[in-house]
């Protein structure tokens, strides 16, 4: 054990979106608080996501008559027999305070969208609005010195350098060759960001999950919490009663901490850990069929809790949120991930299988189309599928990663994320589909397209559907044929945003043991936590609002969970005395 030391009233293990509100909300209390983060950037997989929260109850959605029964009728839904009717209780109780408490306290500032469709519009209770609110841009520079200590955007996801945000912003992007307004507001963001990526290292405008971040960490910074980069956590201590008392660090502040409250362990779930994935994933058994966009996602939860008891809730129809990916080596051999969580919602774009056939609504949600493309290779050695795109539909939206006229195609094909092809046939032969499968997948999907129908899979039929396509697009967003040469192709594989079968955890976040007993001054929640949505993917920003909700409330009740503990002793005798 290390000979330095170090006190505070609350340790952090992870900056993501639940640690950062779990310090900030328990440092606002006045207690001391070191947030330690074993990669050398702040943020987590929080700074390269969207930036979304779900967070029905917020103030946005009780001003346009959401009610919290309509609430619990759609997360059951989705929730299917896995529903968690008490954690979903204490988090739609607490939505509103934890929401408001960070926008009047905080540096954090939200935007409510007029359209923010749930992922399931055609589930009972489901909603087009009021749930799903976004982190709001901002100026880095607000961090000061630790501008560059966020974790920069997966460069994967962004337009040469800039972040489009959903909604309007990216519309824009979408409609830069059509619009001459468009191409204005698009030269002015690509060329804003490139000035200051020459000239600071990093632009200034910070976008999605990138920008929530860095209101967080400029709350944290003022006050005046210890933010700890390249700092792993090598265990998690007990004093003698069995109360979780601080933990041994490694790398650049190698130390024991003491910590008064306990530990909190937000350091994401196990989703970059083959041999965790291959116990709980049935699609990967050998633990080889999966490729994460997360980051430090590498099982420090389970590893850290295990010898407490601390354990994995499985009691989720499914473990993990997933979303399709694409696998590609960048031209300095780097192996690189593009998580498709929109494209292939657009017109004139289908997702099929080594038959050639469709599998899957293109337009569902990612997690929705990935539990589809899952069962569709069940017995395969292999999880995978091909986005294709006709000439018209590469040359408006691209797929993906591969951008649209006018930008050059060679990089894509030379990295081996986009494959062409003169014909049908040849396309297939390419990417090793069955050749008939697919020509007859496309003649059927393209009579229907041409009038805005897709008799199959219902794709184009709800308010999700359309806000995922083209809203421009006649006479459905989400439909177009695939009829004009040449043809191209994306290889996907299965990815994720998050485990949800994380540590089991009660009301007050606090990790239960083998015997459903808490772990005194033991706390976990985001991905390390179980998802309270019982395997299901509500909306917008699913993994986010939880872990900002329930980090609050960590924070917040720390210090009288440990009162209770405390004074628990004289209660029992003060009642045998009676």
């Amino acid at each position: 054990m290390n000979s330095k030391t170090a006190k505070c009233d609350l340790l952090v293990i992870g900056s993501g979106a639940a640690g950062m509100a779990a310090a900030v909300k328990a440092a606002s209390e006045g207690h001391s608080v070191i947030v330690a983060e074993k990669s050398e950037w702040l943020g987590g997989t929080t700074a390269i996501s969207g930036g979304w929260a779900w967070v029905p109850g917020n103030k946005q959605g009780v001003a346009e008559g959401d009610t919290r029964q309509e609430v619990e009728t759609y997360i059951k839904a989705l929730s299917k027999d896995c529903f968690k009717a008490e954690m979903v209780e204490t988090f739609l109780d607490e939505v509103p305070e934890a929401i408001s408490w960070l926008e009047r306290e905080t540096d954090v500032e939200f935007v409510y969208p007029e359209m923010a469709p749930d992922y399931q519009m055609d589930a009972p209770g489901a909603k087009a609005s009021g749930r799903a609110i976004s982190g709001k841009a901002v100026d880095a520079r607000t961090l000061g010195a630790n501008r560059l200590r966020l974790r920069p955007y997966l460069d994967t996801y962004t337009v040469f350098g800039y972040m489009p945000e959903v909604g309007p912003d990216i519309a824009q992007f979408l409609h830069a060759k059509q619009s001459l307004r468009s191409f204005v507001y698009v030269s002015k963001k690509l060329l804003k960001t490139w000035v200051e990526t020459v000239a600071f290292r990093r632009s200034f405008d910070r976008t999605n999950g990138n920008s929530l971040m860095v209101r967080m960490v400029s709350s944290a910074a003022k006050l005046g919490i210890r933010l700890w980069t390249g700092t792993p956590v090598t265990k998690i201590l007990q004093d003698d009663d069995g109360v979780v008392s601080g933990a041994v660090l490694g790398g650049d502040h190698a130390c024991t901490v003491e910590a008064r409250l306990g530990v909190v362990i937000a350091a994401g779930g196990y989703s970059s850990d083959p041999s965790l994935r291959a116990q709980y994933w049935r699609h990967d058994p050998g633990g080889d069929n999966h490729f994460t966009p997360t980051v430090g996602h590498d099982g420090d939860n389970v590893r850290l809790a295990a010898p407490f008891g601390g354990h994995v809730d499985t009691r989720v129809h499914e473990p993990a949120a997933w979303a399709p990916v694409t696998v590609f080596t960048g031209l300095r051999g780097k192996t690189r991930v593009f998580p498709h969580l929109r494209a292939f919602g657009l017109p004139g774009l289908i997702a099929v299988n080594r038959r050639g056939e469709r599998f899957a609504n293109e337009s569902s949600s990612y997690h929705d189309f990935g539990m589809a493309m899952i069962d569709d290779n069940v017995g395969e050695d292999r999880t995978i599928g091909y986005i294709v795109a006709d000439s018209k539909a590469m040359r408006k939206y691209g797929i993906g990663y591969a951008k649209p006229w006018p930008i050059p195609q060679t990089y894509f094909k030379r990295t081996g994320f986009l494959h062409k092809a003169a014909t049908v046939e040849e396309l297939a032969r390419k990417i090793g589909v069955d050749h008939t499968g697919l020509k007859n997948t496309l003649s059927e999907f393209n009579s229907g397209a041409a009038k805005g129908e897709d008799p199959k899979f219902r794709r184009g039929s709800n308010w999700f559907h359309h806000f995922k396509g083209d809203m421009e697009h006649k006479p459905n967003p989400n439909l177009a044929p695939l009829d004009k040469g040449p043809y191209y192709a994306a290889r996907i594989e299965m990815g994720d945003l998050g485990a949800y079968s994380g540590l089991a955890v009660d009301r007050h976040s606090q990790v239960l043991d083998e015997d459903k007993q808490p772990i005194p001054g033991l706390f976990a929640a985001g991905s390390a936590a179980v998802s309270i949505f019982g395997g299901g993917y509500p909306g917008y920003g699913a993994n986010i609002g939880p872990a900002l909700v329930f980090g609050y409330t960590i924070g917040r009740d720390a210090a009288r969970l440990a009162d209770l503990r405390r004074n628990a002793p004289a209660r029992e005798a003060a009642l045998k005395g009676v």
